[in-house]
């Protein structure tokens, strides 16, 4: 609040009134007064000047520090006009938000000022001052040397202004005029109010600095900002960590000319930007003394007139893209270690090793027959491991033609622009899950093993070979080690996915766990379809339980998904169990071909138990085993 010239003998007056009979005047302003009771209150004594609590040297370094870049700034725009303080006998200060003194600028007699830096300059400790007051009302006000509680600092004048901030205060800034008649009251104020315009507008900008910064130190490409002369004069975090990886950029943060040390500069979209050509998501090779990169590159050439001044450069590495989209595309494990359940022995020892395992590099055979959950084993060991951030691709040797696979697992060149990757790049820094790897064609496992030996790629149809780092985690149906022996399996892939086995128990050799699982199963259901949990009834559990399950865990995920979704109330009872899932034993299954297979396959291909289950003689399936043509 800028106030007019106060007559300093009424302003005394005033004051003496106040110390020695509490009285106030109706002309002292507001604000003063209330500062001067909550300095009356606070028994500040006005006669002398307070030993006040100070900083120690290290705790006001501290503080410095947090506050360095407004003190730096300052600093910059004091040495500006340091004769003038000094002419006029004029003290600078700046403090923080709850007034304590973080810098002051000129050197003034006084004892008080003398000593300001890590003193705090509160209502409760030194009495009336303008910085206190702006503290409390957030604009900027003048004090008359009269107004000041300390008697030996009337003979000043003071100005503070806060430094605000995003609507919050940030500093307050104080100029102290010691000889009051060499200097207008106007002159002071203007420099107080172009320092608080100066001081907020650098503080803005430098906060938005910091969070563009931040923002690109966190983005997953680098960024570079490069002179004409190729020399970077801006690099984000990932920017510099490549610089220096390809010896570019030395401890002091200077670098390298770009043509010094990118060997095929000429042929880049950099050269081409310094030539006023843009490029959108290129792919780019970056060919240095220490490393090849594959980017997709962006440049921008930024003109001062026609010629260009600068270009701007963003390239992300093909890796780290490919990682993206793989997450993107929902490549992620969604089942942990953690989920599969049980207490048998077997189970245990086998989750356990599964455990122990993920925490290696090697590659990984999960061993056993259809159903029994190695799927879901391959989505914990990957969550388990050390490589849980990157994808978790899957894919099925028996889903496809031995041509499609090829492309589905290399990758494929469509003409010579165009070509995509396959899912060994896509799972880079991650892993890759091939199911029923038995069933991978005898010349795609060999180009397999050669790209994991060497750790390098190429697509169909391509030459270029890139590198990858992907774990792979292979599962069989078959024994595969057996395979081998008889030359079904290539014996090289077979050396390198069996460094580590693990074995998978089927359910009937674990039938303890099968009550476990079997609500664990159901709870997964009500939570996955949001629908009321259901309780499988003790009865129920002992028929589960008593059951061979030839289709092992996947095969009582079925019956139960059945039962969960045709019980109507919420206990499932014995008679609410189908073994034989979607299958009834009333079906048409004399007639029906289809409904017959479901149930033979429900059976494990076993006679006895599916003349159990559809309550006919074995003599009587045998006669459709025979009509439709089924192996006994």
């Amino acid at each position: 609040m800028i106030r007019e010239h106060r007559n300093r003998e009424k302003l005394i007056n005033y004051y003496k009134i106040f110390i020695n009979k509490g009285i106030t005047d109706p002309n002292i302003h507001p604000w003063i007064k209330e500062s001067w009771e909550l300095s009356k209150q606070y028994q500040v004594n006005p006669k002398k000047i307070p030993a006040t609590a100070r900083l120690s040297a290290y705790e006001l370094a501290q503080l410095q520090s947090k506050h360095s870049d407004a003190i730096e700034y300052l600093d910059n725009f004091i040495d500006s006009i340091v004769d003038f303080l000094h002419e006029y006998n004029l003290c600078l200060t700046i403090m923080d938000s709850e007034c304590t003194v973080l810098k002051k600028y000129a050197n003034p007699t006084s004892r008080l000022i003398d000593r300001l830096e890590g003193v705090s300059l509160t209502t409760k400790n030194v009495g009336t001052l303008s910085c206190n007051i702006v503290k409390e009302h957030k604009v900027p006000f003048w004090v008359f040397g009269p107004e000041i509680w300390l008697e030996e600092l009337h003979e000043m004048n003071s100005g503070s202004v806060p430094i605000m901030v995003n609507g919050e205060l940030t500093y307050i800034v104080s100029l102290t005029v010691m000889e009051y008649e060499k200097i207008p009251q106007d002159v002071v104020l203007a420099l107080l109010f172009t320092l608080k315009t100066a001081l907020e507008l650098n503080i803005r900008q430098s906060l938005n600095i910091k969070a563009q910064k931040a923002i690109l130190d966190a983005a997953p490409f680098a960024v570079y900002h490069i002179m004409s002369e190729d020399k970077i004069v801006y690099a984000n975090r990932m920017g510099e960590e490549r610089l220096s990886a390809i010896n570019a950029i030395n401890e002091n943060k200077e670098t390298a000319h770009l043509k010094d040390v990118v060997l095929n500069y000429t042929h880049t979209p950099i050269y081409d930007g310094f030539q006023g050509v843009s490029c959108y998501n290129r792919e780019t090779t970056w060919i240095t003394n220490n490393k090849t990169y594959e980017d997709i590159t962006t440049v921008v050439p930024l003109k001062n007139s026609e010629d260009v001044q600068s270009v701007v450069t963003v390239s992300m590495p093909i890796e780290d893209l490919r990682t993206l989209v793989a997450h993107a595309s929902g490549y992620t494990a969604k089942y942990s270690l953690s989920s599969m359940v049980g207490e048998s022995k077997a189970f245990v020892q086998m989750k356990e090793r599964a455990y122990r395992l993920a925490r290696n590099k090697n590659h990984i055979l999960l061993q056993g027959e259809a159903g029994i959950g190695k799927q879901r084993l391959a989505h914990g060991i990957h969550m388990a491991s050390m490589r849980m951030a990157g994808p978790l691709i899957s894919i099925n040797c028996a889903d496809s033609t031995p041509e499609l696979l090829e492309q589905d697992i290399f990758g494929a060149a469509t003409d010579s622009d165009v070509s995509h990757p396959g899912k060994l790049e896509l799972a880079s820094k991650g892993t890759l899950f091939i199911d029923e790897i038995e069933k991978l064609p005898s010349s795609i496992a060999k180009m397999l093993a050669k790209a994991l030996s060497e750790k390098k790629t190429h697509r169909i149809g391509e030459s270029l070979e890139r590198s990858i780092d992907v774990r792979i985690i292979a599962a069989s149906d078959a024994n595969l080690r057996r395979l081998t022996e008889k030359g079904q399996f290539d014996e090289k892939l077979f050396n390198i996915i069996s460094r580590s086995i693990i074995r998978v128990p089927s359910l009937r050799s674990r039938r303890d766990d099968i009550p476990m699982l079997s609500v664990n199963i159901i709870e997964e259901l009500s939570k996955q379809h949001q629908m009321e949990p259901k309780v499988l009834l003790p009865e129920s559990l002992e028929v589960l339980k008593n059951y061979d399950w030839p289709g092992n865990i996947k095969q009582l995920q079925s019956v139960l998904e059945y039962s969960f979704f045709n019980t109507s109330g919420h206990e499932i009872y014995p008679t609410d169990i189908n073994l034989m899932g979607s299958v009834k034993p009333d079906n048409k299954w004399k007639t029906d071909k289809e409904i017959f297979l479901k149930a033979w396959k429900a059976a494990g291909g076993n006679v006895s138990r599916l003349s159990n289950l559809l309550s006919v003689s074995r003599v009587t399936l045998y006669r459709y085993i025979k009509k439709y043509g089924l192996e006994k």
